[in-house]
């Protein structure tokens, strides 16, 4: 696996936080499971079918061999209900705050299964930093605001951050304070987008919204019915010449999903860029992360 392996280049490079290997887009063979993300001090292999303990000895002496500023490596098994993590080298380290770019984000390891920041959307928050400037923001499906810290950083007029999780925007409010960030202009709600149209009716309109919804949530989201709810319900709460930036991460659903949505339900809207994961994400063809850009002609 270490041919495969996407290293820092630069002391400066090895700095920021990263994935260095993703087999989950099937681009290796018999590495599907497998991912390895770089989360200064800590290398996070995580695993979603078992692997022998060899291989993984193997694979982490020669991680930490290359990164000498390593201070832990931690094995996640995601195939596991809880998402369980097993320290296999150094310290015992659950809480962090990595960089990206020039903004920093909390990370915490074996309290949940997900870290607190999809890296695959870094080229993402960095489209949002770049055209965030006066704008009021509508963050959708929020999660820990890792967008709204860009935004803020692009000085964005105000975000307003929705989920349904008030521990998740709890870590929001603690990603903003990490950057220094003030909140006067930053509004947190914990609601059910699919049930509170009224409500950002009423707070709107905005000039950004950012749709980054989870695939399938039980109870709350299946995305292939739902993401129509929120397209035909546009111009209750969008400025005109509003701008969207629509992600969409199920493999099933090709970026023609959005783009014949929008067309039949939103037709005021062009699609004006296509925003790629980085280069480490190697996915089978329209299986991977699809964000995409549109704005109101």
């Amino acid at each position: 696996m270490s041919q495969y392996l996407q290293l820092p280049k630069t002391a400066e490079d090895s700095l920021q936080a990263q994935r260095l290997f993703h087999g989950r887009g099937h681009g290796y063979p018999d590495l599907h499971h497998v991912t390895i993300d770089w989360l200064p001090p800590v290398i996070l292999i995580t695993l979603f079918a078992p692997e022998s303990e060899t291989e993984i000895d193997i694979l982490a002496d020669y991680l930490v061999s290359q990164l000498t500023s390593c201070q832990s490596v931690q094995l996640q098994h995601r195939y596991e209900l809880s998402g369980p993590i097993d320290i296999i080298r150094g310290a015992t380290i659950t809480q962090l705050a990595i960089q990206e770019d020039n903004l920093k984000f909390n990370i915490r390891l074996g309290q949940v299964r997900n870290t607190g920041l999809f890296l695959d959307m870094r080229n993402g928050r960095r489209w949002v930093q770049q055209q965030s400037q006066d704008k009021r923001v509508l963050n959708l499906f929020a999660y820990t605001c890792g967008f709204s810290v860009a935004a803020i950083a692009g000085n964005a007029k105000s975000v307003l951050n929705v989920d349904m999780s008030s521990a998740a925007l709890n870590t929001g409010r603690e990603n903003h304070r990490l950057n220094g960030q003030a909140l006067e202009q930053v509004y947190f709600e914990k609601l059910n987008t699919f049930k509170s149209f009224s409500r950002l009716k009423k707070r709107g309109p905005f000039d950004l919204l950012i749709c980054d919804p989870p695939t399938l949530q039980k109870g709350s989201v299946d995305i292939a019915k739902d993401y129509p709810k929120i397209l035909r319900r546009l111009d209750q709460f969008m400025a005109p010449g509003a701008t969207l930036l629509l992600c969409l991460n199920a493999p099933e659903l090709g970026r023609d999903y959005l783009i014949e949505h929008i067309a039949e339900l939103a037709p005021q809207y062009t699609l004006v860029q296509e925003i790629p994961a980085p280069e480490v994400y190697l996915e089978a063809e329209g299986k991977g992360l699809k964000i995409l850009c549109f704005k109101a002609m």
